[in-house]
C-alpha cells in the first residue's frame, strides 16, 4: 500500500517551527485501524485524513472533501492545526484551484478559504459555561499546584476545561509555569475532561505587538501532552474572551516554553462573526 503523507508546519512560514501535522490523502477508502495505525506510526500530535466524497472527485480539482484527525492515541473531533495542514498541502502542493475548499468532519463542514497573506480557517465557536471549583480542584491542583485562579469554565461541546489565571499573572508566568500533565490521567478518568486550557488576559494596549489574551493547551487524554498551538482549543479561548473584553476581534498568542518567538500570524476566523488573529 503506498500512501502519499505530507509533514506540514502549521502557524508559521519557516520549516521546523509552529506546530507539526501529518496530512495524508486518500485517493480510496481505508480500512478503519489503518488511520489510527498510522498516526501512531507517524507520532505527531494530529494525523490528517483528506479523502474523497465522490469516486469521481479530484484533489486538484474539486473544493469539498472529507477530513478526519487522529492523534497517536485516538481520534478526535476538531483539530486547527492539521486542518490548516490540510488546506496548505491542497493548495500549494497538489495545486488545488479552487479559492475555498470544504472539508466535511465530525464538527460539521469547516471551510478554508485563500488570503493574500495566508490561509484563513472558519471554526466553530463553543461556549463555555461557569464550573464548580470543587468538581474540577484535584486535576487543577495536581495541574498547577497553587496557582490563583480567577475563573474556570467548562466547554461541554469540546469536553475542555479553561482555568483563567490571576490577572496578577503575566505573559512571563505562564511561558514558565510547569504543569504537570503525567499524572492527569489519574485525577481525572470519568471522561468528562478531554483537555486543559490554561489562559491569562493579555495586554492589548499601546503596545507595537500587543495580545488580548494569552493561552497553553494540554491534552494528555488524547495523548498529547502539551499542543504548542490549538485551533480548536481557541474555538472556546475566542467565546469566552470575547465575551469578557467585549470584543469580535482579537489577537490571541500560544505561550508555549517561550520556544515560538516572531512568528507570522494566521487568521481563524469562527462562526459567530468571532475573530482571532493568532499567533505563537
Amino acid at each position: 500500500m503506498k500512501l502519499p503523507i505530507f509533514i506540514a508546519d502549521a502557524f508559521t512560514a519557516k520549516a521546523f517551527r509552529g506546530n507539526p501535522a501529518a496530512v495524508c490523502l486518500l485517493e480510496d477508502k481505508l480500512d478503519e485501524d489503518m488511520h489510527q495505525k498510522i498516526a501512531r506510526e507517524m507520532n505527531l500530535s494530529e494525523t490528517a485524513f483528506i479523502r474523497k466524497l465522490d469516486p469521481t472527485d479530484n484533489f486538484t480539482q474539486s473544493s469539498r472533501f472529507g477530513l478526519r484527525w487522529f492523534t497517536p492515541a485516538s481520534e478526535v473531533p476538531l483539530c486547527g492545526h492539521a486542518t490548516l495542514a490540510s488546506a496548505a498541502v491542497l493548495f500549494h502542493k497538489i495545486k488545488n484551484v479552487n479559492s475555498t475548499l470544504n472539508f466535511v468532519t465530525l464538527s460539521g463542514e469547516l471551510k478554508a478559504r485563500r488570503a493574500e497573506d495566508g490561509i484563513i480557517l472558519d471554526l466553530p465557536l463553543y461556549p463555555a459555561h461557569p464550573q464548580d471549583f470543587h468538581e474540577v480542584k484535584d486535576l487543577i491542583k495536581t495541574a498547577i499546584g497553587d496557582t490563583q485562579v480567577q475563573d474556570i469554565r467548562y466547554s461541554p461541546d469540546t469536553r475542555k476545561l479553561l482555568v483563567r489565571l490571576s490577572d496578577t499573572y503575566d505573559r512571563s508566568f505562564l511561558e514558565k509555569l510547569q504543569v504537570n500533565t503525567q499524572s492527569l490521567l489519574q485525577v481525572e478518568n470519568t471522561g468528562k475532561v478531554k483537555g486543559l486550557i490554561l489562559t491569562i488576559k493579555g495586554d492589548p494596549g499601546g503596545q507595537t505587538q500587543a495580545f488580548d489574551f494569552y493561552s497553553r493547551y494540554f491534552a494528555p487524554w488524547v495523548g498529547v501532552a502539551e499542543d504548542p498551538v490549538t485551533g480548536s482549543a481557541h474555538t472556546v479561548l475566542s467565546s469566552y474572551w470575547s465575551q469578557q473584553l467585549g470584543k469580535k476581534d482579537m489577537h490571541g498568542r500560544t505561550a508555549f516554553f517561550q520556544i515560538f518567538k516572531n512568528l507570522p500570524s494566521l487568521k481563524l476566523v469562527f462562526f459567530l462573526t468571532c475573530t482571532i488573529h493568532l499567533e505563537i
